[in-house]
Order: structure tokens, then C-alpha cells, then sequence
């Protein structure tokens, strides 16, 4: 069994930074990965890193301001956001699947263990 919790959310003005912490606990599974839900939309994925060699994933809209890593003797996923965007605001949520395929790592389908949610709040 995976359990997964995310910490480190808040509330900052544009142009801000926020490190959101998810600690996993039971086996590593082979991609780990965020996404965020705005109010009224879809769950979207930000970034995902494969847990193997820490080769990463990004999304459009985070590719350049955010970075993804992990350290594996903490079994601990993290999400440094810089340069945050009111767009950005959101509950972000940790996942964690067992897909090896690459080609998946930002597809939510392929995610079967998720957190409950960290809410990041970003105002103009």
C-alpha cells in the first residue's frame, strides 16, 4: 500500500515561490508526478520525474519555472514553483503509478496512487 501526502501549499502574490514537500510511504514506484485542480476545471499534470534516473517531465505552462525532483533516502517528492502566475492557483495533488512507459508520464489515467491535496493560492 502507497500513502501519500502533500505538504507545503499556501497563499503568495504573482511573482512568488512555493516548494511543495510530498513524503511516500510503502514501496517506490516507478513514476511519481503533480497535477493541479483549479476550480471548475479538469486535474492537469505539471510535471512527473521517473524514479529510476530522475529523468523528468514537464507541462507547457511549467516548463521553465518549475523543477520537479526527489530524494529517494526520504522517499520525499518535491515541486519548487518560482515566478508563480494566478493562473497557477490550484489544489495541487502528489500521484505515484507503476506505468514504465515514458510516454505516459504526464497522463493522469496512469496514475493510481494519489494524495489528498495541497491548495496553492496565487494573487495579482
Amino acid at each position: 500500500q502507497v500513502q501519500l501526502v502533500e505538504s507545503g501549499g499556501g497563499s503568495v502574490q504573482a511573482g512568488g515561490s512555493l516548494r511543495l514537500t510530498c513524503t511516500a510511504s510503502g514501496t517506490r514506484r516507478n513514476y511519481m508526478a503533480w497535477f493541479r485542480e483549479a476550480p471548475g476545471e479538469e486535474r492537469e499534470a505539471v510535471a512527473a520525474i521517473w524514479t529510476q534516473d530522475s529523468r523528468t517531465h514537464y507541462s507547457d505552462s511549467a516548463e521553465g519555472r518549475f523543477t520537479i525532483s526527489r530524494e529517494n533516502a526520504k522517499n520525499t517528492l518535491y515541486l519548487q514553483m518560482n515566478s508563480l502566475k494566478p493562473e497557477d492557483t490550484g489544489l495541487y495533488y502528489c500521484a505515484a503509478g507503476d506505468f514504465i512507459n515514458a510516454r505516459w508520464a504526464l497522463d493522469r489515467s496512469k496514475y493510481i496512487y494519489w494524495g489528498q491535496g495541497t491548495q496553492v493560492t496565487v494573487s495579482s
